[in-house]
Parts: structure tokens; C-alpha cells; sequence
């Protein structure tokens, strides 16, 4: 699947003029055959009920550029509804040619004709100085299939081995490491649901052929021949002579990039481990860092940046976070600066945030008082939701044991609290480790205390001091609103 920034088209050999449909030969019913490897229905229900949980009983959303690829993936999915298959497809129109248009009602027919709803959603691509019109098509493109994803739905792409191989190339060209070497996953969490490539270990020739043999009509974008764009280039210009000596390259490179994923998650499990053991509240401890390795070090920024929803730096910042920043004596103030995000050292601690925001955020109140006489609900600043007290005769809160005054904090390091009556005291840190909380969510949460005494953790534990026993006459819950975009 082309990553150019027309429609998303695949390529194909002929490019027909400007939105127009192109139609191969007839060549009649195929003989079925019981174990088939070639490319149609049945080899592609075989393949998704490997990648996608439950299939065939669940719900897919293909992308449908109208491109040879995606019409082959859509069709060949069509005659899998009968076995509880529910199916839909979107097409983004990104409006950056004359003849999107066209392409959208070419889809729109193609879906009529195969009996699938359609949705035509029309995107702004918005292009950065000085940055790539193929990067910005793609990521408004996904941000808009994103949002059009329903809750547990799985979105479907076309991309074959061939797009693989240019993706593997084009990101050593740029100096990748294995995330990028890594290349597409035939499947990860996307949006709400997953994202499925099923058509990876497919070649487009192969598909073309299917889509020909059954009379289909598809479209091209005039852009697949634009070789400003580096992906075009590569195709027209060193694939066909990289292929001429080395037939085999589209599956070699596939299978590299299946290498470079497993190394990837070894990396990855490390990392985890890693931030684990320095977080801090919301931040890090350079201390702990300082004690890594340098190439682990590296290994648990890019992690913990990527976990705080941040795009990694390039990198050389990514050099200088783990180098001067970190090693930086106990009362500067270090920061590093990328796109829209900013990261600073205080003391000890690393801290991310928005670029622009970070003195703002520091900012906010870094207590907040609730008094529960005036009010059993608590409204937290920024993104970080609200505190309500509900009362609930079976809840595990003695209402009658916390004070009318409250102190709402957020996380600064050494909070303990005894979570089982009579049992030690625990580590918060501990306890968000073993119970999994995203590193986003552990920032946000609110902590409540009386005086100097931590009572609750967010809603997830509670002190033995304000746990409701058998003569607790009014019982509750403490309840932690969580913004929508920060719900678990």
C-alpha cells in the first residue's frame, strides 16, 4: 500500500488517467481446491482467524483506498459475512488531488456492488515547515481512521510484503533502529480496537492477478508517480533493479523485520523493568538512571517517553537527555526541547510535559484542600478528572472516620500506606507496579491525606485507618472520575 499522500492507493504497473476505473480480463470461475496457498477467501479467513481474536464472529472496518490492494481485500471479504463476519469499510478523501472525488465514488460503487457499508470521511492534511506532505497525509489519515473505529473493532489494511520492504528500506535509509527496522506489524492495538495487516505475507502481484481474474475495477493515484516522494522513488527507481538481482528480497526483508520485532520486545520487556525501578510519581529518577548503562539508559527514555504518549526525539536529543541532562550536577536545571514536547530536570527528577506548558503546570496547586462539609465531590485541576464520596452500604469506606478536612496531593516519592488491616506498611510505588497502572495514570492520580496521614491512593486502595469494619455505621466508596481520554 502506497504511503503516498493521495488517497493511500496501492500501486500497481499502468497508471491509468486521472480517477479512472481500470477493469481486467474475465476469466471465469476458478476450480476450488481443498488446501490452496494462493491468494483468495479462503486463504485470507485462514490468515485472520490466526491474527484477530474471535474471527470470524466479530467486527472489521476495512480501509478502502479504491486501490487495487484494499479492492481485493475488501472483496475477498465480502462472501465471509455468512459466517458471522460484520464488516464495513471507510475511505479517507484527503482532498489533495482534482480527482479525489472520483475516487470516493468509485468506492462508494465498488461497496454497492459487494453489498458493504460505506463511510467517505474527508480529512485536512496539515503540513509542517519544512516537513514531509507524505508524513502529514499519513498521520491525518490515521487519526481520522482512528477516530472513525468503533469500540473493539478491528481496522483492516491492505499493506503487502512489497509494502513492507519499501517501509524496512526507507527506514534504514533514515538510520531506524530495530522499532523501526521492525517495520509493520501484521497486528497492534489501534484506536480503540486493533490494527490488522493481514495481506503482509502477500506479494501485489499476486493480488493484481486475483483482482483481474475476477473482472474488479480499481483506481490509481496519479501521485504513485510523483518520484519526488521517497517512497515512489524507491519504488520506480531501485526496487525493480534491487529485484532483478535479488528476486527473493520482498520475503528476506519480511522475514528481517519479524526478527527485528521479536529483538524489539526483548528491549521493550527490558525497558519496562528499568522504568519500573526509577519511576518517581510522574517522573523519573536520574539517580536510578545514572546507575543503567548508557545503551539501557537510551533503551528506558525512549520507553518511558513513548509511554507518556510523546513521540520519541531524534538522536541526537535523545543523546543529550541521557548524557549531559541526566549527569548534570544536583542544582542545574536542564531541558531539551522537540516538536511539542519539553523535558526538564529538577533535582533529581525528570519531568515531560506539553512544550510551553511545563512552567504552567508547575503552577497548579500542588495540594488542593476538599472540605466534605461543603461538598462530597472534588474537582481535580487540569486533566486529572474529579473525587466524588458516594455513599454505599456495602462500600469498604467508614465514613465516619475521615475528617472534614482533606488535602488532595499528587505523587512526590516515599508514600506508603497499610492497605490490610494489620498488615505492613506498603510502598505506593509497589503497589501501582504490581497492579499494572500506566505511568500516565500513576501522574494523574490523586492521593488523599489528612494532616500528614496518606488515606487513599486515587480509588484503587484505601488505609486500614478509614476501612469500614462490622460496627461502621455509614459506609461509602471514594470514587476517582477519570477524564475520558485517561480512563484505564
Amino acid at each position: 500500500m502506497n504511503e503516498s499522500p493521495g488517497t493511500n492507493q496501492e500501486g500497481a504497473r499502468r497508471a491509468p488517467r486521472r480517477g479512472e476505473a481500470r477493469e481486467g480480463p474475465d476469466d471465469g470461475p476458478r476450480p476450488r481446491r481443498r488446501v490452496s496457498r494462493a491468494f483468495g477467501p479462503e486463504w485470507l479467513l485462514e490468515r485472520l482467524t490466526r491474527l484477530l481474536p474471535g474471527f470470524p464472529q466479530v467486527s472489521v472496518c476495512v480501509a478502502l483506498s479504491g486501490g487495487v490492494d484494499s479492492t481485493a481485500l475488501l472483496a475477498a471479504l465480502a462472501g465471509a459475512r455468512a459466517q458471522g463476519l460484520r464488516l464495513r469499510a471507510v475511505h479517507v478523501d484527503h482532498r489533495l488531488q482534482p480527482g479525489s472525488r472520483g475516487w470516493s465514488g468509485h468506492c462508494r460503487r465498488l461497496a454497492r456492488t459487494l453489498g458493504v457499508p460505506l463511510k467517505v470521511a474527508t480529512v485536512t492534511v496539515q503540513r509542517r515547515r519544512g516537513g514531509s506532505l507524505e508524513e502529514a497525509a499519513r498521520l491525518a489519515r490515521y487519526r481520522c481512521l482512528a477516530a472513525q473505529l468503533r469500540q473493539g473493532e478491528a481496522l483492516l489494511t491492505a499493506h503487502t510484503q512489497d509494502d513492507q520492504l519499501e517501509t524496512v528500506l526507507l527506514q534504514l535509509f533514515r538510520g531506524c533502529g530495530l522499532a523501526g527496522l521492525a517495520a509493520m506489524p501484521a497486528a497492534a492495538p489501534f484506536g480503540t480496537g486493533l490494527l490488522v495487516r493481514p495481506l503482509l505475507e502477500r506479494t501485489r502481484a499476486e493480488i493484481e492477478t486475483w483482482v483481474r481474474g475476477r473482472g474488479l475495477a480499481w483506481v490509481e493515484d496519479d501521485s504513485n508517480a510523483d518520484e519526488r516522494f521517497d517512497r515512489n522513488y524507491l519504488r520506480r527507481r531501485v526496487l525493480p533493479a534491487v529485484r532483478a538481482r535479488w528476486s527473493g528480497v520482498a520475503a528476506a526483508a519480511a522475514r528481517s523485520a519479524r526478527h527485528a520485532a521479536e529483538a524489539q520486545q526483548l528491549l521493550e520487556s527490558l525497558a519496562r523493568a528499568d522504568v519500573e525501578r526509577a519511576s518517581d510519581g510522574s517522573a523519573l529518577s536520574a539517580k536510578a538512571l545514572r546507575a543503567l548503562p548508557m545503551p539501557r539508559r537510551r533503551n528506558a527514555l525512549r520507553f518511558w517517553i513513548a509511554a507518556c504518549a510523546r513521540a520519541v526525539p531524534d538522536t541526537r536529543r535523545l543523546e543529550e537527555i541521557a548524557g549531559s541532562v541526566i549527569e548534570a550536577r544536583p542544582d542545574a536545571h536542564p531541558c531539551v526541547e522537540w516538536g511539542n514536547t519539553r523535558l526538564e530536570r529538577h533535582a533529581d527528577r525528570l519531568s515531560i510535559a506539553e512544550a510551553g506548558a511545563m512552567s504552567a503546570a508547575r503552577r497548579v496547586a500542588q495540594e488542593l484542600a476538599w472540605d466534605l462539609g461543603a461538598s462530597l465531590r472534588c474537582e481535580l485541576p487540569q486533566d486529572r478528572g474529579a473525587l466524588e464520596l458516594a455513599p454505599d452500604p456495602h462500600g469498604p469506606l467508614d465514613l465516619d472516620a475521615l475528617p472534614a478536612q482533606l488535602t488532595v496531593r499528587w505523587r512526590r516519592g516515599g508514600e506508603r500506606l497499610r492497605v490490610r488491616r494489620g498488615g505492613a506498611r506498603r510502598a505506593l510505588k509497589s503497589l501501582l507496579q504490581e497492579e499494572r497502572v500506566p505511568l500516565g495514570e500513576r501522574a494523574r492520580m490523586p492521593l488523599i491525606y489528612a494532616g500528614g496521614a496518606l488515606l487513599a491512593a486515587g480509588d484503587l486502595w484505601l488505609d486500614e485507618s478509614v476501612r469500614a469494619g462490622p460496627g461502621s455505621a455509614r459506609r461509602g466508596r471514594l470514587l476517582w472520575k477519570r477524564p475520558p481520554a485517561a480512563s484505564r
